[in-house]
């Protein structure tokens, strides 16, 4: 693999027209040695995305998403923190699991679809970023996010379904990227979730963070339940786990919480109640875009696979009702943008959506708990 990233434009180029082929996390660390210095030296987004988009000028242009505002009271006195939730679909999934069978390989090409997901990152750009199924931390999340002024941190799974695929390159496992002009990381847990007292392949990260400009403290989390029919004790199990944990965190909700996932759990299952109904008052922001407050979008993943057409709501971010407010939220993208063959496509670099708030502080919180 080659990773000397120069000191010119071309430098981004070679980032984005490389990744490295070998496949433990231990034998990434020779690239990432050798990028340590490159790290150091702060990337222009503009510069990335520009890159991004002449590697992906042969492609159709990235679908346009609008905001909805969602505040009803009067103007917050600080910057809304912008958090980004996505499962972006890891590249060994993607190519040797998952059978999208409407999907043409070409649109998985690697070299190509992590321009689409920067492109996407890049468009919206959060404060904090949570993402699942990230299979390329170390030899792209990791260097070029750094560089871009985000403190990164990663928690693969234990037994990841990516090692099974020929090529593959290391683990999956959830990411969590924070601007540290923003941010002062206070505490973090790398938490692997239990069920039934058994320890799973599912995993989260917390991290309790100081913003600047208020001097508040909130704690984020992402976190990847266990998928597939028929294990909905399994996940509500997990739901419990995480649940304690981030009480212990969070103080039995003293310090306001936001949770991103991909629980892949409809509404209607047990563990999307028990975040419902947690002592922690969490709330699902993307309720929120339904005219009565109350209803989740229709689909956040639709895929077409052997078995069938797959559209289901699963992905989610929770926050504390009491001591946040969503001032808006970013919509999604309809049937018609979608089209026919669904998700992934040449348009589109995952088979779930981004979800993406805009979040402030209330002024008195504990008054509302």
């Amino acid at each position: 693999a080659v990773c000397s990233m120069g000191n010119s434009t071309s430098r981004l180029y070679s980032v984005l027209a490389k990744t490295l082929s070998s496949g433990a996390v231990s034998q990434h660390q020779d690239c990432l040695d050798q990028l340590d210095s490159a790290r150091l030296d702060p990337l222009d987004p503009k510069d990335l995305l520009e890159e991004c988009q002449i590697v992906l000028q042969k492609r159709p242009p990235r679908f346009q998403r609008s905001f909805v505002n969602l505040k009803k009271n009067s103007a917050s006195n600080h910057r809304p923190i912008r958090v980004m939730q996505w499962n972006i679909l890891a590249q060994a999934l993607g190519e040797g699991k998952d059978n999208f069978v409407q999907c043409p390989m070409e649109a998985l090409k690697w070299e190509e679809r992590k321009c689409l997901i920067l492109e996407e990152i890049l468009a919206y750009k959060p404060d904090i970023l949570c993402l699942q199924e990230v299979d390329h931390y170390f030899d792209t999340f990791e260097p070029l996010l750094s560089r871009l002024g985000y403190q990164c941190t990663f928690f693969p799974k234990p037994w990841s379904p990516c090692l099974d695929v020929e090529r593959n390159n290391g683990p999956d496992g959830c990411a969590m990227f924070f601007l540290k002009e923003r941010f002062e990381l206070i505490n973090s847990a790398n938490i692997r979730l239990t069920a039934m007292k058994l320890k799973t392949n599912q995993v989260a990260i917390a991290q309790t963070l100081k913003c600047h400009e208020t001097g508040r403290l909130f704690c984020i989390a992402v976190t990847h339940l266990k998928a597939r029919t028929g294990w909905e004790r399994f996940r509500s199990a997990q739901g419990c786990d995480l649940l304690q944990n981030l009480k212990n965190i969070t103080q039995g909700a003293k310090i306001p919480l936001i949770v991103c996932g991909d629980f892949n759990a409809e509404p209607t299952e047990e563990v999307y109640r028990e975040f419902s109904n947690s002592s922690l008052n969490l709330n699902s922001a993307y309720k929120l875009l339904s005219p009565d407050g109350q209803s989740e979008p229709p689909y956040t993943t639709w895929k077409i696979r052997p078995s069938g057409e797959c559209r289901h709501t699963l992905d989610y971010i929770w926050y504390s009702q009491h001591a946040l407010n969503v001032n808006s939220a970013l919509g999604l993208l309809t049937e018609e943008q979608i089209g026919p063959n669904r998700l992934p496509s040449f348009n589109y670099p995952s088979d779930h959506l981004s979800l993406v708030c805009d979040f402030s502080f209330n002024q008195d919180p504990d008054r509302l708990l």
